[in-house]
């Protein structure tokens, strides 16, 4: 009863999602230890990305070098500073797609800057949403270690005006490492989404 009760004090992160009053819900485990909350799948995808960021740059590298090149350390994916976490505030995000994940799709697709929050929220936490977008991850940043941080969250697409919650739909959940590669830029990688690519990286720079 008392492990029970301890869990059900820590139990949730409940937020916004994007514009609207629709609520996201990660438990969060006693002492925020994201290996508690992730799901099984969730957990191999954070051990294997290492991999799969090397098959998705060597397709995206193929399809579009110059592209990639100009990006510098955002697709270096040794490259990591300390001070992981982005502190609470408005940010512009830009979306990169590398490496098809079926046959027909392409290796490299950029997109244009789209708004994105990080906010503090219960146990310690801080939130991370995209608030635009036909695409707009949304979940729970992890402390790790001193270079990376942990995102655990879902998916929300078009118009849905409520998130699925984490680990009912395994298509929507995401998970992925939060890196500091600047003095003011920070990026998210998340490998083997459900759709599109291989890897997903989230670059995110103070707006204004």
């Amino acid at each position: 009863m008392r492990r029970t009760s301890a869990l059900a004090l820590a139990a949730a992160v409940l937020f916004g999602c994007g514009n609207s009053a629709a609520p996201l819900l990660i438990p969060v485990a006693v002492g925020g230890d994201w290996r508690r909350v992730a799901t099984p799948s969730d957990r191999e995808r954070l051990r294997s990305w290492r991999q799969t960021w090397q098959r998705a740059l060597t397709a995206a590298r193929r399809a579009a070098p110059e592209s990639i090149a100009a990006q510098g350390a955002l697709f270096d994916y040794d490259r990591a500073l300390d001070q992981p976490i982005p502190p609470a505030g408005n940010y512009s995000c830009r979306v990169y797609k590398l490496g098809a994940r079926q046959p027909g799709q392409r290796d490299y697709v950029d997109y244009p800057p789209f708004p994105c929050r990080v906010a503090a929220g219960e146990g310690g936490l801080l939130r991370l949403e995209k608030l635009s977008g036909s695409q707009r991850p949304t979940g729970v940043i992890f402390a790790d270690n001193g270079l990376r941080a942990v995102f655990l969250g879902v998916m929300i697409l078009g118009d849905e005006a409520r998130p699925y919650p984490y680990g009912r739909e395994p298509a929507r959940d995401l998970a992925g490492w939060v890196e500091r590669i600047g003095p003011a830029r920070w990026r998210m990688a998340l490998p083997q989404p459900a759709f599109e690519s291989l890897l997903d990286v989230v670059e995110l720079v103070p707006a204004g």
